[in-house]
C-alpha cells in the first residue's frame, strides 16, 4: 500500500461577513490510498471527500456543508514553509481518513485552479516538474483574471506550495470549483515560499497578529536577500524610510487640502453678502486687508444691492440674495453627497474611530469620498447651515492616508501598518484645522485611536509638524495660525472661579441636552418617510431656515467662526463692527441669548443630515455664546459694585474681568461636553491662546464640564453614534465586568456535537447535519 501525505491549509470565514473576526490558520494531514484514490473535491460550498474512480457520481464518502474560502495542497514530501521552518509531516493512517476530513466541516475549497487542457483527464495525468507553472486567479463572479502566480524554480516541484486546489492524478477537472474568494501574492522569496494576501471584506474586522507577522516575515526577506554592492544598503535604508517618506508626502497633501477648503469655504460665505469689486475672486478679509476703517466699513468690499442698484443699499435684495446663495450652496453640498459618495455625509469621525480599532469599511475613506468631501465641505460650510469644517477635516486627512500607503509596498497590504498612518493623518487634520499640532497629536491619543505606541506618536507629530508647516506656508488667514487666533492680555482673578465652574456647568448640561435631543430628532428622522426619502429637500429647508432666522441677528448672520473671533476679543484692542462692545450692553445680552437659543436648536436639527457636518465648531459657537453673556454681565456688575467684598483684588474704578476670556472658557465647555476630551481640549486651547495664565482655568472648565456630562450618560457624540451605528467598537477605556462563569457561557458535556475519530457512518454525519441547521435558524431567531 503506497501512502502519500499531503498538508491542507485552510483560512477560516465566517459565513456573515459582519461577524467574522479574522482568519485562523490550521493544518490537517490526509492520506491516499494508491490503488483507492481518496481526495477532496469542492462541490458549490461543500467539501467532499470522493472517490475519484468513480465516474458516475456516487455518493461521497465524506461531506461537509460549509462556505469555503481557501485549500492549501503540497507535493508529496512537502514540508511546511510558512513560518520558515521544516516540519517533515506524519503518515496517518489510513483510518484517519474520515477524521481528517470531518475536521473540514468548518472549511472548503480553493479558488486558485490550474486550467485543464481540453481533451486531458487529470486522473492520468502525474505530477511532474515543469520550469514555469503557471496558476491562475479565476473569479467565477465576474468572469475576470485576477492575476498571476509564478513558480520560478525547476526543482522546487516536490517542496513548493501549490496554491491551486488539489492537483493529484484522480482528479477531474469538473470536480474542482473556483471559489469567489480573491487573494493575491504578496512576495515570492529566493526559496520560493509565498505570502499569500487574503483580502478583507467589507464589514470585517482585522487579524492584528496575521498583519503584525506578515511584516516580520516581509522583513526576514528583505534580510535574507544578498544584493551586490550598494543595493543591499541602499534596499534597507529606503525600507526603514518608507514611513518618514510617506508621511511627509502625507502631511503635504493634507495642509494642501486644509488650504483649499479655507480659501474656499471664506470666499463662498463672503460672496453671500457682496463681492470685492476690485478683485471679485478675494474674500473680504483678504479684500479689505489695510482698508477697514473703525467702524467696520471697507470700500472695496461693497453688498449686492450697491453693485446692482449703485449706490443705493436695499435690504430686501441682500436679504433674498443672502437666503439664494444660502440654499443653492446647501442643495449642491447635499446632492454632490446622495449622488456620489453617502459615505462624505456627517462628520466620519464615529467611524474613523471604528476603522482605527481594527475594522474595516471599504470606500469609507476611498478616493471618491475624498473628492466628494472635499467638495462638498466648503459648500456646506458657506450655507449657513450650524456645521463644523473640523472633524470632516479629519475624515479628509484619513482619507488621504489610506490612498497614499498603496504606493508603498510596505503598507500597502498590511492593515495594521496602515492604522499607524491613519493615526497620524487625523492628528494632522486637527493640527490644520485648529492651527495646533501638540493638541493635534493628543487629540488622536484621547479621542480616536486605540492602539498608540511611542511609535506612532513620534509619526503622529512629525505628520502634525509637515501638514501645518504646509499650511503656514500657503497662508489662508495672512498671518494667523486660525481664523479665531486669540489674544488675551488681562491675568485672571481668583474670584472669578465661581464663574468658571459655572460655565463648566452649563457646559456639560448644555452638551448633554444637544446629545439627546440630536439622537431623538434622528430617530424621528428615520421614521418619518419623507425626510428619510428625501435628504435633498430636508437640506433645503433647513438652510431656508437657517438663512431666514439668521439674518434677522448680526450674531447669527456672519460666518462661525467670524463669530468666535468677535466673541474672543478684548474691547480695549477691538475694532467692533457689530455692536460686540456697545455701551448698550443691555440690548447686546439680549442678541446673544437670541442668538444662542437659535444656534443650539440648528445645531440639533443638523446634526445627521447628507452633508458634511461636524460639531466642533456649532458646540464652541453657544458655549462661546453663554460665556460672553456671563462675563458681560460680571463686568457690569464688578462696574456697578466695585467696593464689594467680592471684588477686592480687582483694582478700584477699573474693571478688572474680561468677556473675552469668559467666551474662551465657554467654548471649550460646549465642546468639553459634547464631546468629553479633556488633555487634547486643553492644549488645543493653550495653542490658540499662547499664554500659560489661562490653563489653570481651562482645566477647571473641561473637568467640569466633564463631570457633569458623564452624570447623563457615557461617552461623548462619537461613542454614542457608535453604539448607534453597532459598530463593533471595544472602548480600551470601559472595563466590561461580566457577572458569569465561563462555565455558563459554554455547551453542556450532554448537548456537544462531535465527531468522531473512527467508526462514523454517512448517516451520522447526515444527522449532524440537521442538527447543525436547526441551532443556526434557532441562533438566527
Amino acid at each position: 500500500m503506497d501512502n502519500r501525505d499531503f498538508s491542507i491549509s485552510n483560512y477560516r470565514a465566517d459565513t456573515n461577513p459582519k461577524r467574522r473576526v479574522g482568519h485562523t490558520r490550521q493544518s490537517l494531514h490526509l492520506s491516499t490510498l494508491h490503488d483507492h484514490h481518496t481526495v477532496l473535491a469542492t462541490t458549490g460550498p461543500c467539501v467532499t471527500a470522493t472517490d475519484s474512480n468513480n465516474s458516475h457520481g456516487q455518493q461521497p464518502l465524506v461531506q461537509s456543508q460549509q462556505n469555503s474560502p481557501l485549500l492549501e495542497h503540497l507535493s508529496p514530501n512537502s514540508f511546511l514553509m510558512d513560518e520558515f521552518n521544516t516540519t517533515s509531516l506524519p503518515k496517518p493512517s489510513s483510518s484517519s481518513i474520515a477524521s481528517a476530513s470531518s475536521l473540514t466541516r468548518l472549511y472548503g475549497p480553493s479558488n486558485l485552479t490550474e486550467p485543464m487542457q481540453p481533451g486531458h483527464s487529470s486522473s492520468s495525468r502525474p505530477i511532474h516538474s515543469r520550469k514555469s507553472r503557471k496558476l491562475f486567479l479565476a473569479d467565477p463572479l465576474n468572469k475576470r483574471w485576477l492575476g498571476e502566480l509564478e513558480n520560478r524554480s525547476s526543482n522546487l516541484h516536490s517542496s513548493s506550495l501549490v496554491s491551486s486546489g488539489l492537483e493529484s492524478d484522480g482528479i477531474n477537472g469538473s470536480e474542482v470549483f473556483s471559489h469567489p474568494f480573491q487573494e493575491t501574492v504578496d512576495s515570492l522569496d529566493a526559496a520560493g515560499v509565498q505570502d499569500l494576501i487574503l483580502p478583507y471584506e467589507d464589514f470585517t474586522t482585522i487579524d492584528w497578529m496575521r498583519d503584525l507577522m506578515r511584516d516580520h516575515r516581509r522583513k526576514h526577506r528583505l534580510l535574507a536577500r544578498q544584493y551586490p554592492g550598494w543595493k543591499s544598503y541602499f534596499y534597507s535604508q529606503f525600507d526603514s524610510m518608507q514611513s518618514w517618506l510617506l508621511v511627509s508626502i502625507i502631511g503635504i497633501s493634507i495642509g494642501c487640502a486644509a488650504a483649499w477648503i479655507d480659501i474656499i469655504a471664506a470666499w463662498l460665505t463672503d460672496i453671500k453678502q457682496g463681492v470685492c469689486i476690485t478683485e471679485w475672486y478675494l474674500s473680504k478679509d483678504i479684500c479689505c486687508t489695510g482698508l477697514v476703517r473703525t467702524d467696520g466699513y471697507c470700500r472695496d468690499f461693497q453688498p449686492w444691492s450697491w453693485v446692482i442698484f449703485g449706490a443705493k443699499y436695499n435690504v430686501l435684495v441682500n436679504f433674498v440674495l443672502y437666503g439664494l446663495f444660502s440654499i443653492v450652496f446647501a442643495a449642491c453640498s447635499a446632492i454632490m453627497v446622495t449622488r456620489l459618495a453617502m459615505y462624505a455625509a456627517g462628520s466620519g469621525a464615529a467611524e474613523i474611530k471604528t476603522i482605527l480599532g481594527g475594522f474595516i469599511i471599504k470606500e469609507f475613506l476611498g478616493l471618491r469620498t475624498l473628492i466628494v468631501k472635499s467638495l462638498a465641505l466648503p459648500l456646506a460650510v458657506a450655507s449657513g447651515l450650524a456645521v463644523g469644517k473640523e472633524e470632516p477635516m479629519v475624515h479628509i486627512a484619513c482619507s488621504i492616508g489610506n490612498i497614499f500607503p498603496r504606493l508603498f509596498p510596505k503598507y500597502k497590504a498590511n492593515e495594521a501598518r496602515k492604522r499607524e498612518i491613519l493615526s497620524a493623518s487625523a492628528a494632522a487634520g486637527i493640527a490644520v484645522a485648529f492651527g495646533a499640532p501638540i493638541g493635534g497629536v493628543l487629540f488622536s491619543l484621547e479621542e480616536l485611536s486605540s492602539f498608540f505606541p511611542t511609535k506612532t506618536m513620534l509619526t503622529s507629530f512629525f505628520c502634525a509638524l509637515v501638514s501645518r508647516m504646509t499650511l503656514q506656508f500657503i497662508d489662508p488667514y495672512r498671518g494667523k495660525r486660525v481664523m479665531f487666533q486669540v489674544t488675551l492680555s488681562r491675568n485672571w482673578f481668583f474670584f472669578e472661579m465661581i464663574s468658571f465652574v459655572l460655565i463648566g456647568i452649563i457646559g456639560g448640561l448644555t452638551g448633554a441636552l444637544v446629545i439627546r435631543c440630536s439622537l431623538w430628532y434622528q430617530a424621528f428622522r428615520r421614521q418619518n418617510g419623507w425626510s428619510k426619502s428625501s435628504p435633498v429637500k430636508e437640506i433645503i429647508l433647513i438652510s431656508a431656515l437657517t438663512a431666514a432666522i439668521g439674518y434677522m441677528n448680526v450674531f447669527t448672520r456672519i460666518d462661525s467662526l467670524e463669530l468666535l473671533e468677535t466673541l474672543f476679543k478684548e474691547c480695549d484692542t477691538y475694532q467692533d463692527s457689530i455692536g460686540i462692545c456697545s455701551t448698550q450692553w443691555g440690548y447686546t445680552i439680549v442678541l446673544l441669548v437670541f442668538a444662542l437659543i437659535i444656534r443650539t436648536i440648528l445645531t440639533t436639527i443638523t446634526i445627521g443630515t447628507k452633508v458634511p457636518s461636524g460639531i466642533f465648531i456649532p458646540s464652541m459657537v453657544w458655549g462661546a455664546l453663554f460665556g460672553r453673556i456671563l462675563g458681560i454681565s460680571v463686568e457690569q456688575w464688578q462696574i456697578a459694585y466695585p467696593h464689594l467684598d467680592l471684588f477686592f483684588s480687582c483694582p478700584p474704578e477699573k474693571s478688572c474681568v474680561t468677556p473675552g476670556m469668559y467666551a474662551l472658557l465657554g467654548a471649550m465647555a460646549g465642546l468639553g461636553g459634547v464631546t468629553k476630551l479633556t488633555v487634547s481640549l486643553t492644549v488645543i486651547m493653550y495653542e490658540l491662546t499662547g499664554t500659560l495664565n489661562y490653563i489653570i482655568p481651562c482645566m477647571v472648565t473641561v473637568m467640569v464640564a466633564k463631570l457633569v456630562g458623564d452624570l447623563f450618560g457615557h461617552g461623548g457624540m462619537v461613542e454614542v453614534m457608535i453604539r448607534i451605528k453597532a459598530f463593533p467598537f471595544l472602548d480600551p477605556r470601559v472595563d466590561e465586568i461580566i457577572g458569569t462563569n465561563v462555565s455558563e457561557a459554554m455547551t453542556s458535556i450532554d448537548h456537544l456535537v462531535c465527531f468522531k475519530g473512527k467508526g462514523m457512518m454517512l448517516s451520522d454525519i447526515g444527522e449532524l447535519k440537521v442538527i447543525f441547521a436547526c441551532f443556526h435558524k434557532v441562533m438566527k431567531g
